[in-house]
């Protein structure tokens, strides 16, 4: 299982190669889509099934979503390879906490946007990933 985000980025940079060689990751965040962690996690299992695991990856070309395995915390399948131009501005309601900060993305096809749940371990990751999608920062190429 992975669990250093050294090890994890790695991973989702080899996913991304291996669909589109020409691609470089910027930044890779690892996010929980869902209500609160704290809520679903008071609820047990159950909870858990309200929730979905992902890697959100700006890259040179797109912003990726994976879906992350909850057994060995690795890249699985794309869900959303979003264009640059259309994931700028997909952001709202930006909350930073002590443990655990959110944000809502619009998803591609999804009538509301997505509360993003992301673990302190990922603060930085994701407020330069944040600067990206809400045009703070322009991507480097």
């Amino acid at each position: 299982m992975a669990i250093k985000k050294a090890t994890i980025q790695q991973q989702v940079a080899e996913a991304i190669a291996q669909i589109n060689p020409a691609d470089r990751p910027i930044v890779t965040i690892q996010a929980i889509a869902g209500p609160s962690v704290w809520l679903m996690s008071m609820l047990g299992l159950i909870g858990q099934m309200f929730l979905t695991y992902y890697f959100v990856t700006v890259t040179e070309q797109a912003v990726v979503l994976h879906k992350a395995s909850r057994m060995s915390n690795r890249p699985q399948e794309i869900v959303f390879a979003i264009p640059p131009a259309q994931a700028v501005g997909a952001v709202t309601e930006i909350k930073r906490n002590a443990v655990w900060s959110s944000f809502r993305f619009q998803l591609p096809g999804q009538e509301r946007p997505t509360r993003m749940n992301v673990h302190r371990l990922w603060r930085n990751e994701m407020d330069q990933l944040l600067g990206l999608l809400t045009a703070q920062q322009q991507p480097v190429a």
